[in-house]
């Protein structure tokens, strides 16, 4: 059991790349990703066949000017991790601190 990390950087000067950032990020939250932070998404999976087929998947819609790290991280590594937020951060509606969703363990 563990995540998938999509760490980005995407070009935005003109609208077209702008659209195609905007597009890139929609289908991550459609695969069903997490924002971690704004360039960093994340996936959990629960088998090594499942982050394989994420990694396809994200290859087939990153933008042409993108630059895309997937990386895999243990479900044990995660709960290693931790948040550090300053006093002035604004949030916003992402989670500070996303747990595995139950679904997963259910249904993956």
């Amino acid at each position: 059991m563990g995540w998938v990390l999509a760490m980005f950087d995407l070009p935005v000067g003109t609208d077209e790349e702008k659209k195609a950032a905007s597009r890139f990020r929609k289908d991550l939250l459609d695969s069903g990703y997490l924002m971690i932070q704004f360039s960093v998404y994340a996936r959990p999976c629960v088998s090594y066949d499942q982050l394989t087929n994420q990694m396809n998947r994200v290859k087939t819609f990153v933008p042409c000017a993108g630059n895309v790290r997937l990386m895999f991280m243990t479900d044990q590594q995660w709960e290693k991790s931790s948040t550090v937020i300053g006093p002035n951060y604004k949030q916003g509606k992402r989670q500070v601190d996303p747990k595995m969703p139950k679904q997963v363990e259910f249904w993956e």
